[in-house]
């Protein structure tokens, strides 16, 4: 069957693993209620190496767990890997699964662990995937650059869907600081990027599983 494979690793998450073990768990939570039901074919779990593993149905757009991750208000530095394709079928959590798409998303980490890129994404397609090697990239950069109140600002609006007003009525501040907050964390781009990134992936997921269908 045809699937996304999520693997996300806690940066340096030996100098503290229980913590990197307890974060971990917080998001599992968390991206089991982002991702329910029939968008979720296997059980988030973590390794004890401390790398978070998903399993979602084609489709759905793995960004949103990347974005809830880099901006929640507990979270650890991360780095991602994303890979669609064939995955073998099964009943167990996503660690205990294998196929192409975990192949490919284990060739991306160890490729992640020499570049220190904070996001790596395979769709498949090898046209798509050389636009997607430069701009998932770049997109964990951006996400990695906010400050904490920048982070907290762009998860109202970007996890959340809240509008500026609302944004400000949250934080017990005015609108006005919440503009400027949302253009110095160039939160418009990155809204603009994800979209384009998460269109590409799709769209070369959709190509690369009709070419293995011929």
């Amino acid at each position: 069957m045809n699937a996304i494979v999520l693997f996300g690793d806690v940066v340096d998450s030996r100098r503290d693993s229980r913590a990197a073990t307890a974060w971990l768990r917080t998001l599992a939570d968390e991206l089991a209620g982002s991702f329910p039901g029939p968008a979720r074919l296997a059980d988030f779990e973590f390794t004890q190496g401390d790398e978070l593993q998903g399993l979602l149905a084609p489709g759905r757009d793995p960004l949103d767990a990347v974005v809830r991750a880099w901006l929640h208000p507990d979270g650890l530095p991360m780095r991602w890997i994303v890979a669609a394709g064939r995955v073998d079928p099964g009943r167990g959590p996503a660690t205990q699964r294998t196929g192409d798409a975990f192949l490919r998303a284990r060739a991306l980490a160890d490729d992640r662990a020499r570049r220190r890129d904070g996001l790596l994404m395979s769709s498949g397609d090898r046209a798509t995937d050389e636009l997607l090697d430069d701009l998932a990239p770049l997109f964990a950069e951006l996400l990695r650059d906010l400050t904490a109140r920048q982070r907290t600002v762009a998860r109202l609006i970007l996890v959340e869907g809240l509008r500026r007003a609302e944004a400000a009525e949250r934080l017990e501040v005015s609108r006005a600081t919440i503009s400027v907050v949302t253009e110095r964390a160039h939160l418009r781009s990155i809204q603009r990027l994800a979209a384009r990134i998460s269109a590409l992936f799709a769209a070369g997921a959709a190509a690369a599983a009709e070419g293995s269908a011929a």
